[in-house]
């Protein structure tokens, strides 16, 4: 029996606008930290409030957009929040002080978290269930990709230019994906019984509404992950100035993406294959080892050897728990649990930056990514209680 067919013109063009939007964030959230500090000349609690604030409209835009896309349809919901997305992108130009830049931070998150709730429903709908974990591999390539080229971009701006040419940039960017768009198809790929809207109705406003309980667990282990993460991603810059690897630190995450763009493929396979246990497990193991190497690197070589190993780890449990809340969920509720995977996501992100500004003026960086090393071993164990167990008894 023949495949059914993963590389789809709506399942292109999605990938695209997630790959630009993901650079848009990226670029950005490598960069405006510095930018509230040169500018505002503010703290450095303020300028991590300045990038964690994003996140945290990003989550309520996907706590939001899970309880009415399947109602409205993911592609109006798509063209909206990138018009809003595009408008959002101008105003950082208008930002004369600090107050306005932290609301419009605010206003581009909740605009990026219904965005890419859109997107990753549509994402869900259109790839074919028994190649979801395939599908969902090859499509988070467009982040992956993002997270290596948007710091890339961000920093040779502004090395090379200035921060109103990074807005302009990204303001361009906006507006390309907005315009594609427009050739998603009309209409949704699957279209949910009336009596079941009916049900969905305003007036019965019910907490499933606005989550789906079996994608919990899964997404409470990747809050934990991207909780890490983020102090990585965000004070990466500053602590390669401490430690004198400014150069290696360049090279960072183009390592960390080509590792991922390997390996993520072949991993999304072995997922539908054999279960979500097989993959998590050792790739935690492999994360909390990378983030070892990155807390005690002295040497250029440690700092790319992280790259590569924190790329495999934390790159492959981003897809394979998306996955894994995906298939947890019935088909009519797949808006819902990805909203509710990326809500716990970004719950994790948005509170990393700000909270490990306040801790590392006090315990310094290799302290604060050691500690981490604990916390992602302590999340095996939590990972097993939560869904691994399970997992192994659906298999025996």
């Amino acid at each position: 029996m023949s495949k059914e067919r993963l590389w789809t013109k709506d399942f292109i063009t999605v990938s695209v606008i997630n790959f630009f939007i993901a650079l848009i964030f990226y670029l950005l959230i490598v960069t405006i930290a510095s930018y509230a500090l040169d500018t505002f000349h503010t703290s450095t609690s303020m300028a991590g409030l300045v990038s964690g604030i994003f996140i945290i409209g990003a989550l309520i835009g996907r706590l939001i957009t899970g309880r009415i896309i399947d109602d409205v349809g993911s592609r109006k919901i798509l063209i909206l929040s990138l018009l809003f997305f595009a408008i959002a992108s101008v105003l950082y130009l208008a930002a004369i002080n600090l107050q306005i830049l932290i609301i419009n931070r605010f206003l581009h998150g909740l605009t990026f978290g219904v965005a890419t709730t859109a997107i990753g429903t549509i994402i869900a709908q259109s790839t074919p269930a028994q190649r979801m974990g395939e599908g969902i591999s090859y499509f988070s390539m467009s982040t992956i990709l993002a997270t290596a080229i948007g710091p890339f971009i961000g920093i040779f701006l502004i090395e090379y230019g200035n921060f109103n040419i990074i807005f302009v940039f990204n303001l361009i960017l906006s507006i390309f994906c907005l315009v594609m768009s427009l050739a998603v198809s009309k209409l949704d790929f699957k279209s949910l019984p009336k009596q079941h809207k009916i049900k969905k109705s305003f007036k019965d406003f019910k907490i499933s509404n606005l989550l789906e309980f079996r994608a919990i667990p899964i997404s409470i282990i990747m809050s934990i992950i991207s909780f890490t993460f983020s102090g990585v991603l965000t004070f990466i810059s500053v602590y390669a100035e401490q430690i004198n690897l400014v150069d290696a630190a360049g090279l960072f995450f183009i390592i960390y993406a080509v590792t991922i763009l390997v390996s993520r493929p072949f991993l999304g396979r072995l997922l539908d294959a054999r279960g979500a246990n097989i993959v998590i497990y050792p790739f935690l193991l492999i994360f909390a080892i990378g983030m070892f190497l990155f807390s005690q690197a002295t040497l250029g070589i440690t700092l790319v050897m992280a790259a590569a190993l924190i790329g495999l780890g934390y790159g492959n449990l981003q897809s394979s728990t998306q996955t894994t809340a995906i298939n947890m969920a019935p088909p009519d509720k797949l808006g819902l649990a990805t909203a509710t995977y990326f809500m716990l996501y970004d719950i994790g992100f948005g509170i990393g930056p700000y909270l490990f500004g306040l801790l590392i003026p006090f315990i310094g960086y290799r302290n604060l990514y050691s500690i981490m090393v604990m916390v992602i071993l302590g999340v095996i164990l939590l990972y097993f209680v939560l869904h691994g167990r399970k997992e192994e008894q659906l298999n025996i």
